[in-house]
């Protein structure tokens, strides 16, 4: 076992066997030590306040792929949607349009959780109206780099501050959790959970970032054996709270 830094510095353990086996067990228990901080949204710059905007030469370089559109829509319907939340917004400023496309996809969306692989793509998405956390958070991305905005797809868990009695309603408590962060110039990365419409970080923690779903999978690799070896993949998470609160213990199995 060795462990490496993916091109977005997250922690990647590679593992390699030499010995035959008939079922193979990964589990992994993470204790989080949690120190939520409302981000510095009034530390955004002046120029980047209202849309549109360009990022800052010296960024740009850093930020184009994350600016990108990365999924066909040849009919642009993504950005026909948002258009028209920006219309019933009736306003230019950044952080309103944000937080407005963040509330429009939980009202609008019906969440469905889904064990299939992959994620939908976002007209797929539009088409069914319904998605996981994973699909609301692509869709996310894809409707602010219509903007011109820098966008990342972040993988993680979902605090719920039930577990301590503290109310709850989340969506997705307990569990691996995706959402979205948007580059502000000034504020920095800035997080966006659409699925539950929530701003900032208090009840996310985070794991993994990267461009792009495909590249924050929480488990691949392959294996050599007779075709019908594979006899399926089970995960399962739970979640609980330490003596003293404010620590979450996560143990992940995947088998």
């Amino acid at each position: 076992m060795r462990w490496v830094h993916d091109v977005f510095s997250n922690s990647v353990l590679v593992t390699s066997f030499a010995d035959e086996a008939n079922e193979l067990v990964f589990t992994s228990t993470v204790l989080a030590e949690h120190y939520p901080s409302e981000p510095d949204v009034d530390l955004i710059e002046d120029y980047a306040r209202t849309l549109p905007f360009s990022y800052d030469a010296i960024e740009m370089p850093d930020l184009a792929r994350s600016a990108e559109r990365h999924y066909r829509d040849p009919e642009n319907r993504v950005d026909a949607w948002v258009r028209k939340v920006r219309r019933e917004l009736a306003t230019d400023d950044t952080l309103k349009v944000l937080v407005g496309i963040t509330g429009a996809i939980k009202s609008e969306f019906a969440y469905a959780a889904r064990d299939e692989e992959g994620t939908q793509t976002p007209i797929e998405t539009l088409d069914l109206g319904s998605g996981s956390c994973r699909d609301f958070a692509l869709f996310m991305m894809e409707a602010v780099r219509s903007l011109g905005l820098a966008a990342r797809f972040v993988s993680g868990y979902l605090y719920d501050e039930s577990l301590i009695g503290a109310g709850g309603g989340v969506i997705g408590g307990g569990a691996t959790h995706a959402w979205v962060q948007v580059y502000l110039p000034g504020a920095g990365w800035v997080p966006f959970d659409p699925t539950n419409a929530i701003i900032g970080g208090r009840n996310l923690l985070r794991v993994a970032v990267a461009r792009d779903p495909a590249q924050a999978a929480p488990l691949s690799g392959s294996y050599i054996g007779p075709a019908g070896a594979y006899l399926g993949m089970s995960v399962q998470v739970d979640v609980t709270v330490e003596a003293g609160g404010g620590e979450v213990a996560e143990p992940l199995q995947k088998d």
